[in-house]
């Protein structure tokens, strides 16, 4: 999975012959699981069609402030479009237009947006050799790398003029690829190992029964995905579990016993910077399991139990320069029964829920989680969707540990 999927890309194209390859710019992005709109100056469509680029993305392609041959049209916003955006990048940059965004001058649609952006802004030069080295557009470049802007340098070869020298867009692919690493250079997690275990174990009564819980692992899996779009490394150590992930960063154990997970968790702890064990592990296990399907009979039935592994404690005992994360569901004296297990397991952070509380607990797409630290400090959060739950527990690992 790359790491512009799931990204707003607002592509500006303007007026110069590179502008064809804004169709095979917008290919490159979708395949990348991005959704893209453009917005393009009235110069670019002498280049390269509004229809082409508007089939090729699946959404409607935007020039002006206001359709004038439609009476009724609406304004198109170019705030909206703005704010919509992740990424802004303007490929083809030509020389008029960038030195129309160095100076801030605002008389199109795609100028109006450059403005109002408020996320990362990539810009494609394109232009002849001489005009690429001229002081003024050389100003420009000075001036749009000190508002933030990221330059995407162009390419040596022969030129619309016929010459031969630095001035040629970059290609569509080396773009989205200068992007994408762009991104991951600047995540926060990038070169950091993350362990995390998730779902239910199962312990085996007989070859058809178990003891288990009712965890879907939906909360360790949204927390490995956040992980891994956040540019890290992740070990998911998964129970049994209905649950998917398919990303490059992502490398996922399956397992069914906590003794499974116990050895799993174990052998890849050292080498972890964070571990962050969201499983429900069984606390008991049957003392034997029958080898066969054990027969239904007159009368009770007793299964002598013992204590599996405390695998959070275990990994406590042994910790040195990770950062220790373990779960508490609780259904009473929730924040003291959490504050005695960070003290007794030697963690870091706590993350506690309670079944007391609508919108957390077992196979729901919400939580609702309260962070207590190793120094019993509470930050409680509202109820939200997972995936937002799993970002904020790792923000807070982020600004604990390395802000």
């Amino acid at each position: 999975m790359s790491v512009l999927s799931g990204k707003h890309i607002l592509l500006g194209v303007t007026g110069g012959i590179a502008a064809y390859k804004a169709a095979f710019l917008v290919r490159e992005f979708i395949k990348k699981g991005a959704e893209v709109k453009v917005v393009m100056t009235e110069a670019a469509k002498e280049f390269v069609t509004p229809l082409t680029l508007s089939t090729l993305s699946k959404n409607q392609v935007y020039s002006s402030f206001t359709n004038e041959e439609d009476d009724n049209a609406q304004w198109n916003n170019h705030v909206d479009l703005a704010l919509w955006a992740d990424l802004f990048v303007v490929a083809p940059a030509t020389a008029n237009t960038l030195s129309k965004m160095s100076n801030g001058t605002s008389d199109n649609l795609l100028l109006a947006c450059y403005l109002s952006a408020k996320c990362p802004v990539y810009y494609a030069p394109a232009m002849d050799l001489d005009m690429y080295q001229h002081p003024s557009t050389i100003k420009s470049f000075e001036k749009l790398d000190s508002f933030g802007n990221i330059k995407i340098e162009a390419a040596y070869g022969e030129l619309a003029s016929g010459l031969i020298g630095k001035g040629r867009m970059a290609e569509p692919e080396a773009i989205a690829i200068f992007i994408e690493n762009d991104i991951l250079e600047k995540l926060p997690l990038k070169g950091k190992r993350i362990l995390i275990t998730a779902g239910p174990t199962y312990e085996a009564i007989d070859p058809v029964r178990f003891i288990g819980n009712h965890s879907s692992g939906k909360m360790g899996f949204a927390i490995a995905k956040a992980a891994a779009s956040l540019g890290a490394q992740v070990t998911l150590i998964s129970g049994p579990s209905h649950q998917k992930l398919d990303h490059n960063n992502v490398e996922v154990l399956r397992v069914t016993s906590a003794a499974e997970m116990y050895q799993a968790s174990h052998r890849f702890f050292d080498s972890c910077d964070i571990a962050i064990l969201s499983a429900a592990v069984a606390d008991y296990r049957p003392v034997t399991v029958a080898a066969q399907k054990i027969k239904k009979k007159d009368g009770e039935m007793t299964i002598k139990l013992e204590k599996t592994l405390d695998i959070l404690a275990s990994l406590g005992k042994i910790k040195e320069h990770q950062f220790l994360v373990g779960f508490a569901l609780e259904t009473e004296n929730e924040l003291e029964n959490a504050k005695i297990k960070i003290k007794k397991k030697n963690l870091d952070l706590i993350v506690l829920n309670s079944l007391n509380d609508k919108g957390a607990g077992f196979a729901t797409d919400t939580n609702k989680v309260t962070l207590i630290d190793a120094d019993n400090k509470a930050y409680p959060f509202s109820v939200k969707p997972k995936e937002d739950v799993a970002h904020d527990i790792l923000e807070h690992i982020i600004k604990k540990r390395y802000v």
